[in-house]
């Protein structure tokens, strides 16, 4: 096995508030407390286990690649006790921590990320975030202060407009394909920088399933991005909570022998797209996952890889805001994934997701083709939640000014509900966006059942907009 080099020293980047930041006198010494087991301990300020009400908790999960709302689901038991277990026991998952998270939920992900992404440069590891919001924020406070600038797609999640804006932080959309971001003109900035702002050095993308366009990256494009960024030595926050959320391409019906066909491809984890991480060979890759997309959102429980000079500034982080995410999710995770799910079991459960997101997908673009045709124009996508819609507006509606809105104000009254595409753009409520014609149409929360009635209500706000 070749051996792996050293990753690439961009702490030059820091901000003024990362380079100050330093490990907590008082967690340092946990340290000593975990590593002498006869130690006894009057200096650490934590509340007696015996005190805590707690004598359980967990939940009941259904087996591996199965439904917990089926009829006919068997439920396992993935609960936290004071009895004795390969993992954490009862007082660890419930006392304080010390910002990289409990160990056994830790070593799981680096166990993942290996096995997936198998990073190329030695010195990297893996650090707990509370969801993937909260680790853009840390991620993104390690280089970026009021007056610098971040690029993002011409279209993004609107979350992270909302994150910089009271950071003073400036946004430079950079233009997209099918694909996303575009090489080419994503070099284009770079290279021809005038802004008032010194030249950016970080990129936020979602290069899966991306929000909202749901465009998703081949391993091709990601490469071409990867050479840019190393030709302008900028860092890729890699923000992939859709990552595991990867289908077959769609089949129209009519082109398949039977429904069941058009899942026969699924990736699992063997067949998905190769990350960025994957192909960094500098460490200027920062990734973000989380469970939110694929066990439950309200967990609030992810993890971060990156360079361990950059995890080490986010546990400094993490231990003066958050101090890790809830121990009793990690606790539930950490017991799910190493004792009765395990990797093989964790991959089962990703097919599934996978399948049903699938069958969610094709139902609605079947629908879409039959109801919207005329009205509409998209890219179906291979991944994730999103259908991204282009409104074929006629040329008496392109005349008119607030177009768009007048199509959001009809479909309320046809009690149907899209998120207008300016809701998107790093340029804001401006003249210049209110008008495109874009809308956002996710498929994954409401019943498949109301589908058609939904695009029904759609295709009748849009008529007298569209040809």
């Amino acid at each position: 096995m070749p051996v792996k080099s050293h990753s690439k020293d961009l702490s030059q980047f820091f901000t003024e508030a990362t380079r100050l930041r330093k490990n907590s006198p008082l967690k340092s010494l946990l340290k000593y407390m975990a590593a002498d087991p006869t130690l006894v301990s009057l200096g650490a300020g934590l509340p007696h286990p015996d005190t805590f009400p707690i004598a359980s908790f967990g939940a009941n999960v259904a087996e591996a690649g199965t439904s917990a709302v089926a009829n006919d689901a068997e439920l396992i038991d993935a609960s936290i006790t004071t009895a004795k277990s390969g993992i954490e026991g009862l007082d660890k998952f419930l006392q304080y921590g010390n910002g990289r998270g409990v160990p056994s939920y830790a070593q799981f992900a680096r166990e993942h990320t290996e096995h997936v992404h198998s990073p190329a440069y030695e010195d990297w590891d893996v650090i707990v975030s509370a969801g993937n919001t909260d680790a853009f924020v840390k991620s993104l406070m390690l280089f970026c202060q009021h007056g610098d600038t971040l690029i993002v797609d011409e279209w993004t999640y609107p979350a992270i407009m909302e994150t910089v804006a009271p950071m003073g932080v400036q946004l430079a959309p950079v233009g997209m394909d099918s694909q996303g971001i575009i090489p080419e003109a994503l070099d284009r900035l770079c290279s021809s920088w005038s802004g008032p702002t010194r030249a950016p050095r970080v990129a936020y993308l979602i290069p899966t399933a991306q929000n909202p366009t749901g465009a998703t990256m081949s391993i091709e494009r990601k490469r071409e991005v990867y050479a840019v960024a190393q030709k302008h030595n900028i860092v890729i926050i890699e923000d992939d909570p859709y990552y595991y959320l990867q289908f077959s391409s769609y089949k129209p019906l009519e082109e398949v022998h039977s429904p069941e066909e058009r899942y026969s491809e699924l990736p699992g984890l063997a067949s998905l797209i190769p990350s960025f991480l994957s192909i960094d060979v500098d460490g200027r890759v920062i990734r973000l996952d989380s469970f939110s997309k694929v066990l439950a959102p309200g967990l609030r429980c992810g993890w971060i890889t990156a360079p361990r000079y950059i995890t080490d500034k986010i546990q400094f982080h993490n231990e003066t805001s958050i101090q890790q995410p809830s121990g009793v999710s990690q606790g539930i995770v950490s017991k799910l994934m190493n004792e009765k799910w395990g990797h093989a079991g964790w991959e089962r459960h990703l097919v599934q997701i996978q399948r049903d997101y699938a069958v969610r997908r094709d139902h609605f673009v079947d629908l879409c083709n039959r109801h919207l045709k005329g009205m509409v124009e998209f890219t179906v996508p291979d991944a994730g939640m999103f259908l991204w819609f282009h409104v074929l507006l006629s040329e008496e509606a392109k005349r008119k000014k607030g177009v768009m809105q007048e199509i959001f104000d009809a479909m309320i009254a046809n009690h149907v509900l899209l998120v207008p595409g300016h809701m998107f753009s790093p340029l804001g409520a401006s003249a210049e966006v209110l008008d495109k014609p874009y809308m956002r149409a996710a498929f994954s929360y409401a019943s498949t059942d109301n589908f058609e009635t939904a695009i029904c209500r759609l295709a009748e706000a849009l008529k007298p907009f569209t040809n």
